[in-house]
């Protein structure tokens, strides 16, 4: 790239209007994640990936086939070095593309990095606008490769830190190395609010973070020294916020550079269109130099700045007092640099179908046909109606108001009769509280008008001149309140319903019309001022407010309104285009219908001379010659006239009607085709398998590649051990999953038990691909934190030392029969009332356990026990169904036929003699329990009036979540991370997701299904297992959490698998079959199935936890625990109640460990949320339409 010539000097002088006003958003980034086949970096700290290239990278002088991804922020052209080496010096030893490089980490699971090879024309043809918008005074690019790499939510490792999660400051940037035979290019994009943290902590103190190049060392004869580099950032925190606030292509927060050619290089480049301070808004001497340093050098990149005015002409007529303004604004985003680079021999595409290329020696323009006009980008019929669809956003106020009425999402339409001027627009969904105060601002739709006015000899309108993609800002402020009102129009030229597409926003504040009242517009005239790419106008409007009473009032508003868009150097209507025109209107009419809560606005629009004249009596500028709608008006001699069919219309002008193309020529679009006619025009679409081809016109054979990684075809490890990740073409890369370690193809599990992975306190245990922590005897909790026993309670003690000289029953220590044994309750403290388990006398106690005087009573009565807190009980029954609050701790949940019950665990063993009671559903059957560790709650199913229900384990009354389309719902397991709750349903013979409130239903799995019961979820790794008892063909299935990829694990030797349990850290899914009587267990993805026990009798639900599998038993009456190690039973708890036992899960003190998308800000969705293996879908509940969801592929 070369250094700034006159001609960008001189333009230099608009520079004020060329960056936007405000930074990127994430929104802009280029396609990354899971949905753009991303592969995803191991988490961690300093991880790095080798990416072989499909097409060389260029940097500095050297060529490259590969290059490294790392976490730190960076890629590198070799393996990089230790990061003590690097971190916090700039430039490093390596060569390095730093987009924001420091002690990053992304180990706590919601900081990603994603990167890929892309050479889809979307991706290059976003590059190639980067590039050429940065530098504009060069040969257009057009790269034919590029790498993507991204990263998202990165934190800064703290070493010696825990927790902070997802409330840490977190970086988000993105890098794009596009490349072509003899250049690279690397685009750096830093989102608003994308640089949270601008520092990291390195070696106990903080360094900044760095971006720019370094070619790293350059061997020498005799030795090596450090080569050329190039800084972005200085050593000081602010030179990397103004990341994000600044830019060298035009765009803030968006830089180009190139970084490579071949076959001389000399040193980076930057991209040559910076952004000037927008306050600037008087000729300065101005320092506007960007610093940059290079190898300890520090240059300057100098352009100079000149806020020219726009030149005026005399003005010698303004009839309505139309204002001419000065453009003195800085906030206008004008882009300046036209759209004509290059020939038309790689652009002719660009151009309308209805208009012709043609080369001239500084680039390209395109040209509507005679019949048509427009910039030549847009080209429309003249004489055809034209039709605007949008839709309107934004905030207004209306008078004294403290509350904003909102557009969200409000539908605008508008339709113009071209050959006579007259527009109509209409703004649905208007509330009574703003529709009255909107009926002053006809101008709302006023730029289609001006866009299809009626032309006078010698004038064009908007859409001649300038085509139909502009953007439109306008400021109205109301007198004498000065209440203000901006409206800001992007218009985005003709889409494929042959209508002009606008999206409009308005924020900001409008007086009070009150309800009922009309407004009258009377006619006015608006001066409209044309330069390059920018047009302007103002004017002072009056307006009378008719009110209900029959009085009126006259009120005033001042207009002000710039339009920016982009140009041809050569257009015939840019060289012909007179430099002010007048924009007369009448006949205005305006309406608000508070039934349909509608406004409508209707006027007539001329465009003409500025000096006035004489007025045109033809009809054909008049308006009133009686064409057809579809037809344009041709003046001749005096009144003379003729009316002329539009293009694609047939008739004698005075009555027009369609020509079907289609029919006349049905080949009219070429082979594998179809032709869709239109009226005035038609529209050729490629035929399923077939896509436009580079002249954007004939249709090609799409190239549907074979993707190894989805037909199976790759020579990765299997799935439980590498991620197979597809690059195009045949290619594809293995890589080793997290926990394993290998070239992808060959993976080894890593021995995770390294000193600090587990607490001190506990045992580490090494399983493939993962590893376990188990508390140490005596000490309880997660294995991560443990923690001592807790000193027993007098109660305890006391209750101990009477059980522990008893002998054992069949359910546990017993006393001697006469012998008194004390209750304690869940916290350890004495019961107030005591009873004598053999004589049935009860008495109150104190807090010491001792006996209050005159409480004693013999069998069959009870007294009133005092709470030793000294609080009454409430007089009257309890209320019932209730819940019984639990203890700390892990606990068995089950449920029996009316009730469900819990036991505590102490480690794997199960506390039978603190067993309870939680909850009691008198005649309810209740199947399927699950838990939600984030709530506390439980949750389950219900067959005797199918339902499925809540309730807190904290205490509380439980509360119905579903009761309606429920048949036969059995199985429910909770994901707590996307918190949602899935179930199967055998009578209907369908599995079904909901939000954990009810909402959001629907239905995953309904085919092939006979018996469906038991279901368990796997939230961080995006899976659903769920188990059919069809006794014909019983199996065992598994899909991902939206249904897909579903799959038959287990079909073979088994009889009724009625129970399924799913242990994160062993990676086993475990069942309990009734028909085989035998418990097992398999890795799902290696399938290795092993038994873990066998001549169990009639098992119906199971859980797991460590060591153990729990399960109740229904020949047995009893929950069941077995050491999966052993292979043997090491307990069992026979409730007081002998009747079946159904469901069973674990209340776990503490969630389990790990993240998936959908655990933060429902992973962007705006529904259903559902986890998978490698992100995530966004899915519409069975009543979308009721609830406004529209569902595309792969999600929203």
């Amino acid at each position: 790239m070369g250094w700034l010539n006159p001609g960008w000097l001189m333009c230099a002088s608009f520079l004020g209007f060329v960056a936007s006003v405000q930074s990127i958003k994430r929104d802009d980034f280029f396609p990354h994640g899971p949905g753009a086949k991303d592969q995803l970096l191991e988490p961690g700290t300093d991880q790095t990936h080798r990416v072989a290239l499909s097409k060389p990278v260029l940097f500095y002088d050297g060529t490259f086939d590969s290059i490294y991804v790392n976490t730190n922020g960076f890629v590198a052209t070799a393996e990089p070095t230790s990061e003590s080496t690097y971190l916090g010096k700039m430039p490093p030893k390596f060569g390095m593309v730093a987009a924001l490089q420091g002690d990053l980490d992304t180990s706590d699971g919601v900081g990603k990095v994603f990167f890929r090879q892309d050479s889809s024309p979307e991706v290059l043809r976003r590059a190639a606008e980067h590039i050429n918008r940065a530098f504009p005074e060069d040969d257009e690019v057009n790269p034919n490769h590029a790498v993507v790499i991204t990263w998202i939510d990165v934190a800064a490792h703290e070493p010696e830190a825990g927790g902070g999660g997802i409330n840490k400051k977190r970086n988000t940037f993105q890098l794009v190395i596009a490349s072509w035979e003899t250049a690279s290019y690397a685009i750096v994009l830093y989102p608003r609010d994308g640089i949270q943290f601008s520092s990291t902590p390195v070696e106990g103190s903080n360094m900044v973070t760095h971006a720019g190049f370094s070619k790293g060392l350059v061997q020498r004869f005799l030795f090596s020294r450090q080569g050329p580099y190039y800084r972005t950032t200085t050593d000081e925190e602010p030179s990397v916020k103004t990341l994000a606030e600044e830019t060298n292509s035009g765009l803030r927060g968006v830089w180009v550079y190139e970084i490579g050619t071949s076959p001389y290089f000399t040193n980076v480049e930057s991209g040559e269109v910076p952004d000037l301070p927008a306050e600037t808004s008087q000729p300065q001497d101005t320092d506007a130099r960007r610093l940059v340093h290079t190898n300890g050098q520090v240059e300057y990149t100098t352009f100079e700045v000149d806020a020219g005015q726009i030149e005026v002409q005399p003005v010698q007529y303004q009839p309505n007092n139309p204002e001419v303004v000065v453009v003195d604004d800085t906030d206008i985003n004008v882009d300046v640099f036209s759209y004509n680079f290059g020939t038309c021999a790689t652009n002719r595409n660009k151009c309308s179908q209805f208009a012709d290329c043609r080369d001239y020696t500084a680039g390209y323009c395109c040209h509507c046909r005679p019949g048509f006009y427009g910039n030549g980008i847009q080209c429309v019929a003249e004489g055809k109606p034209q039709r605007m669809n949008g839709k309107v956003y934004g905030k207004v106020l209306v008078g004294n108001s403290p509350s904003p009425v909102e557009f969200t999402s409000n539908d605008l339409h508008s339709y113009v009769v071209v050959n006579d001027g007259r527009s109509y627009i209409a703004i649905s969904d208007i509330p009574y509280q703003l529709g009255p105060s909107l009926q002053p601002l006809s101008a709302l739709g006023g730029v289609i008008g001006w866009a299809f006015a009626l032309e006078q000899p010698g004038f064009k309108n908007g859409f001649s001149i300038i085509g139909g993609e502009f953007t439109r800002q306008a400021e109205v402020t109301f007198l004498p309140g000065n209440e203000k009102l901006t409206i800001r129009q992007e218009f985005k030229g003709i889409d494929e319903h042959d209508h002009l597409a606008v999206s409009t926003t308005m924020e900001g504040q409008v007086p009070e019309v009150s309800p009922g009242s009309t407004v009258q517009i009377d006619p006015y005239s608006e001066i409209y001022q044309y330069s390059n790419n920018l047009i302007t106008s103002s004017s002072t409007r009056e307006y009378i407010v008719n009110s209900p009473d029959d009085s009126k009032e006259t009120r005033t508003y001042q207009w002000r309104q710039t339009i920016t868009f982009q140009s041809c150097q050569h257009s015939e209507a840019l060289r012909d285009m007179k430099p002010t025109q007048m924009l007369s209107v009448d006949q205005v009419f305006v309406m608000y219908d508070a039934n349909n809560e509608l406004i409508r606005f209707a006027m007539t629009n001329k465009i003409g001379d500025i000096n006035g004249g004489q007025p045109e009596q033809n009809p054909c500028f008049t308006g009133r010659h009686g064409c057809d709608t579809n037809a344009v008006c041709r003046p001749g001699q005096g009144n003379q006239f003729t009316c002329q069919c539009a293009a694609g219309f047939n008739g004698d002008g005075r009555l027009c009607y369609d020509i079907d193309e289609c029919a006349e020529n049905p080949q009219i679009c070429g082979p594998h085709a179809i032709c869709n006619n239109q009226p005035g025009t038609f529209r050729c679409e490629c035929e399923d398998g077939y896509q436009f081809g580079s002249d954007g016109q004939t249709c090609v054979v799409v190239d549907r590649a074979v993707d190894p990684c989805e037909d199976g075809t790759h020579s990765c490890d299997i799935d439980e051990r590498a991620q197979c990740s597809y690059t195009g073409g045949s290619s594809y890369i293995c890589s080793c999953l997290p926990g394993y370690i290998g070239d992808g193809r060959n993976c080894q599990d890593i021995d995770e038990c390294q000193p600090g992975r587990c607490h001190q306190s506990a045992i580490c245990y090494n399983t493939q691909g993962s590893f376990t922590c188990q508390c140490r005897p005596g000490y309880r909790g997660d294995g991560f934190q443990c923690s001592s026993e807790r000193t027993k309670t007098q109660c305890v003690t006391h209750r101990e030392s009477l059980l522990g000289v008893t002998g054992s029953g069949p359910r546990g220590p017993r006393p001697p029969v006469g012998q008194y044994v004390p209750t304690c309750d869940a916290n350890g403290a004495y019961e107030p009332m005591q009873c004598h388990g053999s004589t049935g006398h009860c008495w109150c106690v104190d807090r010491n356990g001792q006996e209050i005087p005159g409480t004693h009573s013999g069998p069959g009565s009870r007294p009133m026990c005092i709470d030793h807190s000294g609080v009454s009980p409430p007089v009257g029954p309890r209320p019932r169904p209730d819940v019984d609050s639990l203890p700390q701790g892990t606990h068995l949940l089950f449920a029996q036929s009316g009730r469900i019950e819990h036991v505590p665990l102490d480690g794997y063993d199960m506390k039978k003699d603190d067993a309870k009671t939680v909850l009691h559903l008198p005649e309810k059957v209740i199947i399927g329990v699950a838990y939600d560790c984030v709530e506390k709650m439980v949750y389950w199913t219900e067959i005797s009036s199918p339902s499925i229900s809540k309730a807190s384990l904290q205490g509380g009354e439980p509360t119905a979540v579903i009761k309606s389309d429920l048949d036969s719902p059995e199985g429910i397991a909770i994901d707590h991370l996307g918190r949602t709750m899935f179930w199967t349903d055998s009578m209907k013979d369908s599995i079904e997701v909901a939000s954990l409130d009810g909402s959001q239903r629907r239905i995953i799995i309904n085919s092939d299904l006979v018996n469906p019961r038991a279901i368990i979820t796997d939230p961080p790794n995006g899976n659903l297992y769920w188990a059919d008892w069809n006794r014909d063909a019983p199996k065992i299935e598994t899909s991902h959490m939206d249904g897909s990829n579903r799959r038959v694990l287990v079909k073979d030797d088994l009889g009724l698998p009625n129970g399924l349990t799913y242990d994160s850290h062993s990676s086993l899914l475990c069942w309990a079959d009734a028909g085989t009587h035998r418990m097992e267990c398999m890795n799902p993805g290696r399938g290795d199935r092993s038994k873990v026990m066998e001549g169990i009798q009639y098992p119906f639900g199971i859980t797991s936890f460590g060591k153990n599998i729990y399960y109740t038993d229904w020949r047995r009456d009893a929950v069941v625990a077995v050491d999966r190690y052993s292979g043997k039973e090491s307990d069992e708890f026979q409730p007081q109640k002998r009747t079946k036992l159904y469901g069973i899960t674990t209340a776990f003190a503490e969630c389990p460990s790990g993240q998936n998308y959908c655990a933060v800000n429902n992973g962007g969705c705006t529904h259903l949320c559902l986890a998978t293996p490698t992100g995530r879908s966004c899915k519409c509940p069975n009543n979308a339409a009721e609830v406004g969801c529209v569902e595309r592929d792969g999600g929203y």
